[in-house]
């Protein structure tokens, strides 16, 4: 999906939703800039501290199912730390962001080399470029909900093809 539909689909969303255009903010920027920053950084524990506890996760997937025994932010944090290992270049920027009153959503687009086990796939040194759409709900600067779709099928395809 081209660039200019993405912003129109993010904002279309977030209007539906009577989202306002304000910062939500949970450190240095918004939300969505901290996520790319600290993942960018492959800076895990402060990835980790950047969703409350309590935090909840709506997004459901097939291809990557979250943990049973592990809470929705130890799975969320789990996901993320796996992608660095199967990826330890991964570099994440924000392509198009709406925010408002307490959600934020973005846009984002990852890119590495597969130099590690991804997805159970055996590194094979292929350059990655992969995207998700990503609705962040704050509260008190940590993130407590989140809402999204990858494009997990992409990342196989490229992975296995």
């Amino acid at each position: 999906m081209d660039r200019a539909r993405r912003q129109i689909i993010i904002g279309g969303a977030l209007l539906a939703s009577g989202i306002a255009a304000t910062k939500v903010h949970a450190g240095s920027g918004s939300v969505a800039d901290d996520f790319a920053a600290r993942l960018s950084a492959h800076d895990i524990e402060s990835f980790a501290a950047l969703f409350a506890d309590g935090y909840v996760n709506h997004q459901r997937s097939a291809a990557a199912p979250p943990p049973g025994n592990l809470t929705p932010k130890q799975g969320t944090v789990a996901f993320f730390k796996a992608r660095l290992i199967g990826m330890p270049d991964l570099k994440v920027t924000i392509e198009a962001q709406v925010t408002g009153d307490d959600k934020t959503a973005a846009s984002f687009v990852y890119t590495g080399t597969h130099q590690g086990p991804y997805f159970g796939v055996a590194p094979t040194g292929k350059t990655l470029r992969f995207t998700s759409c990503d609705i962040f709900r704050v509260e008190s600067g940590k993130i407590v909900e989140h809402w999204g779709m990858g494009d997990i099928a992409g990342v196989l395809a490229q992975l296995k093809g």
